[in-house]
């Protein structure tokens, strides 16, 4: 089955998910932008969406959905986003498409995260995808020593061949090697690095609820 097929089932999903008259956390990445673009249907039930990036918000305006500052708002109800990669007991590497502080914050602060993926990023350890961190520009090198020192390949995120920016002016490190057979303690261990913003190990607050795209439909995944 299409990976895109898979996508899709795994938004139409996760609307059933948006309680009317509530605020949406939403995502970033290939798999999000199925629910936003589903989301758009039922854009006059909700009061708005809080984005998690700014091609996010692009999407959602584009679709007529309002986008709301998280600065005052109280409660999220539900924030939906994908991964690239989960494990079975829900915690996830995010940080592919650049937004993972972003994310992280938003997650933070919703009373249920709901992840949304196909099979293939279901795993039993996390690793296989390299780990991002979003570091400050002039904190790269030195966090690179250490994640070489925590046994992990660093490689600075490009674009054009200069410095992928995040949405907050930032690097990003894509770190693969390292062992996360504990994430908890590796995620507790990187964020607590002088330079790193956040990292892409979203192991405190994982997901509450993994909707999985499978051949045989969606699969879900209570944590």
């Amino acid at each position: 089955m299409p990976q895109d097929t898979l996508k899709l089932s795994v938004a139409k999903e996760a609307i059933k998910y948006v309680e009317k008259g509530s605020i949406i956390g939403v995502g970033t990445g290939s798999t999000t932008n199925f629910f936003i673009d589903e989301l758009a249907a039922i854009r006059n039930d909700i009061t708005g969406a809080v984005a998690s990036s700014e091609a996010t918000a692009a999407r959602l305006k584009k679709n007529g959905i309002r986008v709301l500052l998280p600065a005052g708002i109280s409660s999220i109800p539900v924030y939906v986003d994908g991964a690239d990669e989960i494990s079975y007991g829900g915690a996830m590497i995010k940080g592919g498409g650049g937004a993972l502080t972003r994310e992280k914050i938003i997650a933070s602060a919703a009373d249920h995260f709901i992840c949304i993926a196909d099979e293939s990023k279901l795993v039993q350890t996390l690793g296989a995808f390299a780990l991002p961190i979003e570091v400050i520009p002039m904190a790269h090198e030195i966090i690179a020593g250490r994640m070489l020192l925590l046994g992990g390949n660093p490689v600075l995120r490009l674009k054009t061949l200069e410095p992928f920016i995040t949405d907050n002016g930032n690097f990003i490190l894509d770190v693969s090697g390292l062992d996360l057979t504990d994430p908890v303690a590796m995620e507790n261990e990187i964020n607590g690095m002088p330079g790193v913003v956040t990292v892409g190990l979203f192991a405190r607050r994982g997901a509450d609820i993994c909707l999985l795209g499978t051949e045989k439909g969606v699969r879900t995944m209570v944590f």
